[in-house]
């Protein structure tokens, strides 16, 4: 979060900098281009007004030592340029600006009694030179020109240096604000950060973490305490959950193993064919009562558990391999096990073997299947029966605690086993779904390796 908050003002900072900055940099090239055409402007003046004295006199050799002298000190050739463009005089051998077409141009306007201005700016990037004319004669009275042509070498360095200044003028302060929104940005955010952490730990079981409610600004120190506040209230509701889960099991146990003990101990005072019956149905009744019991429990004791880690599923099998067997040979099923060797996936809490004990016993007992394969790849177990299935509706709805399929309803069973299964495989990260096998039906669970 720091990073991506320093991401937004940054740029933010710079664009600023940039909007104030460019403006700036062209004022400065503006100006110091005007100074130098302003300079090189005066120097023509200065050559304009010997050459109209010169030429009434006819006396040229005096402003010819001017101009080469001019351009030996300043490398600034001069030329003076009659009114049909001949060219009267010149600083280097050479140099006649009456070749080049844009001097021309300007020439002309200099000769028709206007003063030109020049088009030149001095960005660093544009390197061509500096033409200044300036008319000898008064308004169209104009009988020659003089014409220098200046190099931008040094004007557009003199730019590039002041450009340099105001980098550095400006890159210190931005400096000092980012090095300043980084421990400012990081007080902000470290109470964010403990809090994220916080909210990490809960959420993996442990509720005895709290967030920092003294470091930061008041806004998240208040949010600290809300969170706090919170996190006391859940563990309250969740130790009275447990209380209540252990107060259960106490209290129901007892009765139920006292009734079920009274059930089986009338065997021997029941006669007839009608007693019998009714006395097994009061025993089935009485081992019913124990099976949701423990689901209940089971069911209330899944927010309390969770940690996960990787389990091998070899070792899996040895353990529970015998036990489906056993079962799958009692309800004359075939079962076959295909799970790649050194196959590892996530434990889920309660252990991924319970999982799959319940999903087996499901495929065995109540999908009406002569055969039941469970496969494996990275990432997935599947545990496919080629019975009678489950509709789309039906799978849709066959998760949901309590819920049993109309053909289920006389067939022993809570309804509880698969829904608990879903969430134990959700609290490890993974997911349980039910898919169409064609016939039968294949319940996936994916777990990480």
């Amino acid at each position: 979060m720091l990073r991506r908050l320093l991401v937004i003002t940054v740029p933010l900072l710079v664009a600023l900098v940039a909007a104030l900055g460019i403006p700036l940099a062209s004022a400065v090239v503006q100006r110091e281009t005007q100074t130098t055409y302003l300079d090189r402007l005066g120097d023509a003046r200065r050559f304009a007004s010997l050459a109209e004295s010169a030429l009434q006199s006819d006396r040229l050799l005096a402003l010819d030592f001017e101009i080469q002298r001019y351009d030996q000190l300043f490398d600034i050739p001069v030329a003076l340029v009659s009114a049909d463009k001949r060219l009267l005089l010149t600083s280097r051998r050479g140099f006649n600006p009456t070749n080049d077409p844009g001097v021309v141009a300007v020439l002309n306007e200099a000769l028709n009694g206007i003063q030109p201005d020049t088009d030149y700016s001095g960005w660093p990037w544009r390197t061509g030179p500096m033409v200044v004319v300036e008319p000898v004669g008064r308004d169209s009275e104009a009988v020659a020109a003089v014409v220098t042509i200046s190099q931008t070498g040094a004007l557009r360095a003199e730019i590039l240096r002041q450009w340099g200044l105001m980098a550095l003028a400006g890159l210190a302060p931005m400096l000092a604000v980012v090095a300043a929104a980084w421990p400012m940005s990081r007080w902000v955010l470290r109470p964010v950060r403990r809090l994220d952490e916080a909210t990490a730990a809960v959420a993996a079981g442990n509720l005895d973490v709290r967030a920092d409610e003294v470091g930061g600004p008041p806004e998240l120190r208040r949010l600290a305490r809300s969170f706090n506040t919170m996190v006391d209230v859940v563990g309250k509701a969740l130790n009275r959950q447990r209380a209540f889960v252990a107060d259960a099991s106490h209290q129901l146990r007892n009765p139920l193993a006292s009734l079920r003990l009274a059930v089986d101990n009338l065997s021997p005072h029941v006669e007839g064919e009608h007693g019998q019956e009714a006395h097994q149905i009061a025993v089935e009744e009485a081992e019913e009562m124990g099976r949701v019991l423990d689901t209940l429990l089971a069911a209330t004791r899944l927010d309390s558990a969770r940690k996960t880690e990787p389990v091998e599923i070899d070792q899996l099998l040895v353990t529970h391999k015998p036990s489906w067997q056993a079962l799958a040979k009692k309800s004359g099923v075939d079962l076959k096990i295909e799970i790649p060797a050194g196959l590892t996936m996530q434990e889920p809490p309660g252990g991924l073997g319970s999982v799959l004990d319940e999903l087996v016993s499901n495929a065995l007992r109540l999908a009406n299947a002569t055969e039941v394969r469970i496969t494996g790849r990275p990432g997935e177990l599947h545990v496919v029966d080629n019975g009678d299935g489950l509709s789309d509706s039906e799978r849709e709805q066959a998760l949901q605690r309590f819920w049993r399929a109309t053909k289920h309803q006389n067939i022993a069973g809570t309804g509880l086993g698969l829904a608990i299964c879903a969430e134990l495989i959700e609290s490890a990260g993974g997911e349980l779904t039910l898919h169409d096998a064609g016939p039968g039906l294949d319940v996936k669970v994916a777990l990480s390796a």
